[in-house]
């Protein structure tokens, strides 16, 4: 075995780091605090310190075609999108399959990670684990860190005037179980997020009375996309990304909007993002629309100020008689085991070289796995990192200057700021994210290649869905089913809901849609150009 390597976490950024680590002959050791893998996919029934932590009822956003890793798909049974369990139940049986259970130090808790004295000259690092009450030290060569970024919860109660004062239970989402105890009650959701927006929706079948209170509001997008198929099989593309990249920013905006306002229109609902031209998260919820139709949610502008029992809200109106307040207010990101200045630049937010790399530690050691957001999956996206950390660390790859980091870091800041409105968010653009990281290791598809040499394979890679197995097709690390999956993705995607034949699979036809997409903006080009 090559370079010792430890790896903090075995969700599924561990996972990965582990397998390719692997892949390229280091040794890799996984420190894990609880007692299985999983990370955020396993659930508890309580909320436990330095753990994500989910609610019983959480389903998955991206499709299964779309979040595997990309040479392990989903059995075909499996659902499109899945609850909790069956991703705990996917991620037990890579594990498995890889064998990497072995390499994976359970009930262990890592309580620091500092430089060792010769830093400047071997990398290496100190790492300090606690078990069982006993500490142990050990030197290690490189550190992945994959403990997530949905652990520790902002609770921003200075922002609100009077909460103190409210006198009903007041916790964050991340307490958040099952709705059974709210049966009959008031709540205020402060935040329209995914998790907001779920317990939200979720609780108003048996609450009282159900708010959420956003400050900027949100896109609210459907699992369900165009005629019946999984949204990211349909709107994360390869040829979307390049029309985005492509069109004029009038166009490509107004094209946006009109997706997002596809099933319904948002100004109508009060959700309407502040600057909707933004591409920030949206959210993924099929009830939450017909849950406001239905009266049982309402929407609100954020709050003013709290009384002991009631919210005022910035429109002057009044929530009376509360009971609970939710807040879906995010998480903060901290790694207490390391000293913040390794991470952390100016303005004391985390800067890190294509999310993974900190640019001024002088040595390629350390990597952060799972840290960057996507409307892509996270499974796929780690994998790639990992891949790439891997051999950045096995020094197979080398990453740039210090001072071509940081160029890089400012130029990405400034884009930050265009597509999502703020510089210290930790979202990308997918497919663009993906295809540089897959550059840096050899393993991006050559898309006029594939035209040349393999036609039908070309069409599903450029137009359909950009689904993980085309990071496998090529390269390093390149899987020899790859191609078929990307055939057949279509297939499993349809599989688990035949359990009744009412006909043939009907599969999209690629090219007539976007043909169909793309009809309204050519004529309107077409009449500024001849008027």
């Amino acid at each position: 075995m090559g370079k010792r390597v430890a790896i903090i976490g075995a969700g599924v950024s561990g996972l990965a780091s582990i397998r390719c680590c692997l892949e390229e002959g280091l040794e890799p050791t996984c420190f894990e605090r609880s007692n299985d893998i999983g990370g955020l996919w396993k659930f508890s029934d309580h909320a436990e310190e330095g753990r994500a932590s989910i609610y019983q009822s959480v389903f998955t956003n991206s499709s299964k075609e779309m979040m595997c890793f990309p040479d392990f798909p989903y059995p075909d049974d499996f659902p499109n999108f899945m609850h909790n369990s069956k991703i705990q139940e996917y991620i037990t049986a890579f594990a498995k399959e890889k064998n990497l259970l072995k390499y994976i130090q359970f009930k262990t808790f890592v309580s620091s990670v500092n430089k060792r004295p010769d830093f400047s000259v071997t990398g290496q690092w100190d790492v300090i684990t606690e078990k069982d009450g006993k500490k142990e030290s050990a030197v290690f060569d490189a550190v992945m860190i994959c403990s997530g970024h949905h652990v520790y919860p902002n609770l921003p109660k200075e922002s609100f005037p009077g909460l103190k004062r409210f006198k009903g239970k007041c916790f964050h989402s991340r307490d958040y179980k099952e709705p059974e105890v709210f049966k009959g009650k008031r709540v205020l959701v402060i935040g329209l997020g995914n998790s907001g927006c779920d317990i939200a929706a979720e609780i108003s079948r048996t609450a009282e009375k159900v708010i959420i209170s956003s400050r900027s509001g949100s896109w609210v997008m459907s699992r369900v996309w165009d005629d019946g198929y999984p949204w990211d099989m349909l709107f994360i593309t390869r040829f979307e990304t390049f029309l985005r990249n492509h069109l004029p920013t009038t166009i490509s905006d107004w094209w946006y909007v009109k997706q997002m306002n596809a099933k319904f229109k948002h100004e109508n609902y009060g959700l309407m993002p502040q600057n909707g031209t933004l591409r920030k998260e949206p959210v993924f919820n099929d009830e939450l629309p017909a849950r406001i139709l239905c009266g049982a949610v309402t929407i609100k502008p954020n709050v003013k100020e709290f009384t002991e029992t009631s919210a005022i809200f910035e429109d002057g109106t009044v929530f009376e008689a509360i009971d609970s307040v939710i807040f879906a207010t995010g998480y903060s990101f901290a790694y207490p085991f390391l000293d913040d200045s390794i991470i952390k630049g100016r303005n004391n937010e985390v800067t890190l070289f294509k999310g993974i790399f900190p640019p001024l530690l002088g040595k390629s050691t350390l990597a952060v796995i799972g840290f960057v957001q996507s409307l892509g999956a996270a499974i796929p996206t780690t994998d790639l990192q990992a891949r790439w950390a891997a051999k950045v660390i096995k020094g197979t790859c080398t990453l740039p200057s210090e001072k071509d980091m940081l160029s890089d870091i400012d130029e990405e800041i400034e884009e930050k700021i265009k597509q999502f409105g703020k510089s210290d968010t930790i979202c990308t653009d997918y497919v663009n994210y993906m295809d540089e990281l897959a550059s840096y290791i050899g393993a991006k598809p050559s898309i006029p290649w594939l035209f040349l040499t393999d036609p039908r394979l070309a069409v599903e890679v450029f137009f359909g869905p950009c689904s993980p197995y085309q990071f496998r097709l090529v390269g390093p690390g390149k899987w020899p089913g790859a191609r078929n999956a990307i055939l057949t993705q279509w297939d499993r995607s349809l599989k688990p809901m035949q359990t009744r034949v009412s006909g043939g699979l009907q599969k999209p036809c690629l090219f007539f849609r976007w043909l169909k997409l793309l009809a309204i903006p050519i004529l309107f080009i077409a009449v500024l150009v001849f008027i």
